[in-house]
């Protein structure tokens, strides 16, 4: 039976369970094919549990930690009040196809509405086609304010 939960950061098994799925998903192709530091690793459920902004959602099958949806809170300030950021998607592999993304986006949206969040944002790669799939199944559409000035990109500037 497939578990959703919001994560506890200082749970040990909830901590080990975000950094080895957000790994799997660092070494994957889809999330730029690099191993996540050691640093990374060590340090990022607690860098999480001090931020109130941060909340992640995680899959268990049994005790098999499955997959990870981790948010980051917002502002909108065009409807002055917060929004959600989807920022990682991770199913593992033997999981895909069992809707596990729709059940913890499901649980996203709970918190992001508990939160009084205006809406829900990610980003995607354009290839990622079953990911795209699975987000347009949920909702989520490309955003535009006026079709004359086309549709929102996602921008970086690494510091």
């Amino acid at each position: 039976m497939i578990e959703i939960l919001l994560a506890d950061y200082r749970d040990p098994a909830h901590a080990r369970a975000l950094v080895d799925l957000l790994d799997s998903y660092a070494r994957d192709p889809a999330g730029g094919g690099t191993p996540l530091a050691a640093e990374v690793l060590a340090e990022l459920p607690e860098a999480l549990a001090a931020r109130p902004q941060a909340f992640s959602v995680l899959a268990f099958d049994g005790r098999e930690a499955i997959g990870l949806v981790n948010c980051i809170e917002g502002f909108s300030t065009f409807a002055c009040k917060p929004l959600v950021n989807v920022h990682d998607v991770v199913v593992r592999p033997s999981h895909r196809g069992r809707r596990v993304t729709q059940r913890m986006l499901a649980r996203v949206e709970q918190e992001a509405r508990a939160r009084g969040a205006c809406k829900l944002t990610l980003e995607v790669l354009s290839a990622n086609h079953s990911a795209l799939r699975a987000y347009v199944r949920e909702g989520f559409a490309n955003y535009q304010l006026d079709p004359a000035f086309g549709q929102a990109m996602f921008l970086q500037k690494k510091l």
